[in-house]
């Protein structure tokens, strides 16, 4: 008799996984962590939007380039850096183990925040209650440096519809979304699944 494996959603993704977790929500997990260092180091080259590309031209009359402000958020105390230490904190303190160290610059700390993250991705994936947060998180924050770094547009967003009524913008990247109808708060993965808005064409 053919016995069907045990199965339940994944905490990730939503999609049956006879696993705690799939093995490749996990590992995307851990592949955005891996990735923030280098692309918090690659981000200082997006800085001026015009510094590509110039044939290493100097001492133009022009006037400078104004700094990528998007850039700018990213790379400052608060960017990056403020999305892996407030999870850092977060872990720790859940944990109940000692207090973040200090770790020097902001490119050492997201460097070790990082890296004490990959650690614990085992555990939160499987424990933390708000896994899914944390990927969402990772998984914008990773997207937002990879478009400015590439210079690639920003996602085309879309209305989607509550079975409310109520109606939100989203992206593919979007971590989640509240519904200002009924203020159901959906997950990346659940707000995706949601029907699109239909157009209304004008008479």
């Amino acid at each position: 008799m053919n016995v069907t494996p045990q199965s339940w959603p994944c905490p990730l993704c939503d999609r049956p996984c006879t696993g705690r977790v799939h093995d490749g929500c996990q590992a995307k997990v851990d592949e955005n962590l891996a990735a923030l260092p280098a692309l918090y180091v690659e981000l200082e080259d997006a800085l001026q939007p015009g510094r590509r590309g110039d044939g290493g031209r100097t001492g133009t009359r022009t006037a400078p380039i104004p700094c990528n402000e998007s850039v700018l958020d990213l790379r400052a105390r608060g960017g990056i850096e403020g999305v892996l230490t407030s999870w850092e904190d977060d872990v720790r303190d859940t944990l109940d183990w000692d207090l973040r160290p200090f770790r020097g610059d902001v490119q050492q700390t997201v460097i070790g925040a990082a890296a004490f993250l990959r650690l614990q991705v085992p555990w939160i994936v499987t424990e933390h209650p708000a896994a899914r947060e944390f990927a969402d998180e990772l998984r914008h924050i990773a997207g937002q440096a990879r478009r400015l770094i590439t210079g690639e547009a920003p996602p085309r967003r879309v209305t989607v519809v509550c079975p409310c009524g109520g109606t939100m913008r989203v992206t593919l990247d979007t971590p989640g979304a509240r519904c200002p109808g009924c203020e159901r708060q959906y997950g990346h993965t659940e707000v995706l699944q949601l029907p699109a808005a239909e157009r209304r064409i004008a008479a």
